[in-house]
């Protein structure tokens, strides 16, 4: 609110409950700017504020849907005006059906309006969601007023964790660490990639998580060169490696972790080669995530890193890397993908690119190297928060990285 213009009022749409078909629907995932702003995780809410409104109890409201008890029968309890004021601390709330009479009368006050857009630099959604029906309609009838974008202030604003938020990141990361410890006693030749799949999710479910973050990949062999392989649907043979990229989600925020292991339980000695110079450009990575330093010029460093690697385990050449292309350098044959993104309520959460990185930014750090030539690709990651001074805090300390602490605890 501090940070709109003056005489202006910003909306926020919860998510729909999106079909599959016939009656079926998918379960519901609040927005998470709503969710952000209000702690209200409900279908069909809305949050208006209008700092500047003559009345006071109309700067900050919240609409929700009628409840009865028809609908606690059916769906559930939902929340009631006394419950959505515990939750978030907004005193004044309407039901929906009082929206529109409302709104055009604090409209009549105010000069601009915020719309939520989506500006995320990953986003290609083609859904119309609620919140573009909203400014569909309000554009229409609200010719005559300015139009603001919420996106860069939500950008900023969620990009620093405060501490329960930091907090809430750990104990989603405690949640996978348990879980990935569960299977490192599971695997061995012969297991599927959909029973370690399995395993995940009990564990997640039974410590009070809604289950992953995203969707999970758990790719043995040459499944691992396939960056977003979900299909999780062969057998892991003796020999392979074992690449898991899951995160439990806690609250609403989200883990993201990567970690590959030895389906047999030790690594041949190319693979502990290859694991072994993963580990080196994450660790030498994960020193440059401080304040002031771009996302952009990060990832231009650790090319540099990843280079000095590819060359010392003979998978480029100099010739390689004095004929690479700017644009493609030589170590994109093997590290195709970023080394690091925002993490939050979203996996690949807000924060604006083109600034400098702020303390309580928490990134991950996930470089790997990828060989289709040799049937294995490795990948490690963890989530990082960035300090006022100093290395950042790895909220992932405590979860097996070292390639002899797996073997041997897969050999216990």
């Amino acid at each position: 609110m501090a940070q709109m213009e003056k005489s202006s009022i910003a909306v926020f749409n919860s998510n729909d409950i999106y079909p599959i078909s016939a009656d079926s629907t998918m379960p519901f995932q609040q927005h998470r700017d709503i969710f952000y702003l209000s702690g209200v995780d409900q279908e069909e809410s809305i949050l208006l504020m209008f700092p500047d409104a003559s009345e006071e109890k109309h700067r900050e409201i919240l609409f929700l849907r009628e409840t009865n008890e028809h609908i606690a029968i059916w769906e559930g309890e939902k929340l009631t005006k006394e419950r959505a004021y515990e939750v978030s601390g907004i005193k004044t709330v309407y039901w929906l059906q009082e929206f529109d009479k409302i709104f055009f009368q604090l409209m009549t006050e105010a000069e601009t309006i915020y719309f939520n857009t989506n500006e995320h630099y990953r986003q290609s959604v083609e859904t119309e969601t609620r919140e573009d029906r909203f400014i569909k309609k309000t554009k229409e009838a609200f010719p005559a007023h300015r139009w603001a974008k919420s996106n860069p202030i939500l950008q900023r604003l969620r990009s620093v964790k405060d501490s329960i938020e930091i907090d809430l990141l750990q104990q989603a990361c405690n949640i996978t660490e348990k879980g990935f410890r569960r299977i490192l006693e599971f695997v061995k030749p012969g297991v599927w990639e959909y029973e370690i799949e399995a395993e995940f999710m009990h564990e997640f479910l039974r410590n009070r998580s809604k289950g992953f973050a995203y969707t999970p990949i758990i790719a043995s062999g040459n499944n691992a060169n396939v960056l977003h392989y979900v299909q999780n649907n062969q057998q892991c043979k003796a020999g392979d490696l074992l690449l898991m990229d899951v995160g439990a989600e806690y609250a609403n925020y989200a883990s993201d972790m990567s970690r590959t292991i030895p389906v047999s339980g030790r690594f041949t000695k190319r693979q502990r080669e290859v694991y072994d110079a993963v580990l080196h450009v994450k660790k030498e990575a994960t020193k440059m995530l401080v304040p002031g330093n771009y996302w952009k010029e990060y990832h231009i460093e650790v090319g540099k890193l990843m280079t000095e690697q590819l060359l010392k385990l003979k998978l480029i050449d100099k010739a390689d890397v004095q004929n690479e292309n700017p644009d493609w350098p030589a170590y994109k044959k093997y590290f195709m993908h970023g080394t690091s993104h925002h993490l939050g309520l979203d996996t690949h959460d807000y924060g604006i690119l083109w600034e400098p990185m702020q303390p309580n930014m928490v990134f991950t750090v996930e470089p790997g190297i990828y060989i289709p030539e040799e049937g294995f690709g490795i990948r490690l990651e963890d989530d990082v928060v960035i300090q006022e001074k100093g290395e950042p805090v790895n909220l992932m300390k405590n979860i097996p990285l070292e390639a002899e602490e797996i073997e041997e605890l897969m050999n216990a």
